[in-house]
């Protein structure tokens, strides 16, 4: 074959591959209003923190989510064991979930002293097991802050065995039926992970299909790209994502044009990503008001990204 034959041949062979090369769950076509649009099928699963919704109790709290269309709740995991039958019933008959569980373990997986340690291993358990109870998608853990000390040094026999202990603990949170989700930092709070990536690639180390990986918004102003970030993580270890304005971390939108999140939700809908978005975040006003006005803010732009021009 000669050079002009070879090249368009390959230029043929190019052209089909990328004709029918599609991103995971995202799938293109055509609105009804004649608009190319991609990734209509990848729902946003809005949950919130159990501090965002306005109410006095729980069931008035629910009451407001459910009205505006929210899917999932994140509770504390601090002492959740002694919770579950309560949010187990206040759950019953509403089309609301538990999403992941926030942290609320004492001590940390990287200390030093034994006994914390140990601190951690016990409640961190007993978290995981209630977690698997309300048939959360997993329990939000950071290996250590940055004022948690004495800490591990940072290095590869750490990494080493930061994934060794996390096997384990995925292990355990797989027999329950849950998972066990990092959360990387901003580098004001944690020294240790920082990106997602580096969360995802201590997942894949850990070699357990019980420990996965999150991205949160506002920490994720570490990242070059929000897009980047999550396709790093890709499907199989992203599981959570909470949100937050970019500039105080409050409710999104209280940030004006900061409060960005398209390409990140891009990633997110190529991905086919059918966890939760869950709010963490603050409140600078009326709530009711704010909250609302957040969560449509989240659809529009959720909207804007399955737009494929």
């Amino acid at each position: 074959m000669d050079r002009r034959s070879f090249l368009k041949t390959s230029a043929i062979g190019s052209a089909a591959i990328a004709a029918t090369s599609v991103l995971p769950g995202c799938a293109s076509g055509a609105s009804k209003d004649g608009k190319k649009t991609c990734c209509e099928n990848v729902p946003l699963n809005i949950s919130f923190q159990e501090g965002i919704a306005p109410g006095e109790t729980l069931a008035e709290k629910l009451d407001f989510m459910e009205n505006l269309g929210v899917v999932g709740f994140e509770p504390s995991g601090r002492g959740l064991k002694g919770r579950v039958k309560e949010i187990q019933d206040a759950l019953n008959g509403r089309n609301i979930k538990v999403s992941a569980i926030c942290a609320g373990f004492d001590g940390f997986i990287l200390a030093e002293d034994p006994a914390v340690k140990n601190q951690f291993d016990t409640t961190m358990r007993e978290i995981i097991e209630a977690a698997g109870e309300l048939g959360s998608t997993g329990v939000i853990m950071v290996p250590a802050f940055n004022g948690q000390k004495p800490c591990m040094p940072h290095t590869m026999e750490t990494r080493d065995y930061l994934c060794e202990e996390l096997h384990k603990l995925g292990e355990f949170a797989k027999s329950c039926g849950t998972t066990v989700i990092l959360e990387p930092l901003n580098r004001r709070e944690c020294f240790y992970m920082r990106l997602v990536a580096d969360g995802a690639a201590i997942a894949r180390d850990a070699n357990s299909d019980g420990v996965k990986v999150m991205g949160d918004f506002w920490h994720m102003q570490e990242e070059t790209s929000d897009y980047g970030a999550f396709m790093s993580a890709g499907k199989q270890y992203l599981q959570h994502v909470h949100m937050a304005s970019r500039g105080n971390r409050r409710m999104p939108g209280e940030d004006g044009e900061l409060d960005n999140y398209v390409e990140g939700f891009k990633a997110l809908q190529q991905l086919g990503y059918d966890k939760y978005v869950s709010f963490e975040c603050g409140c600078g006003g009326d709530r009711a008001t704010l909250v609302t006005a957040a969560v449509n803010l989240l659809r529009t732009q959720w909207e804007e990204a399955a737009a494929c021009c």
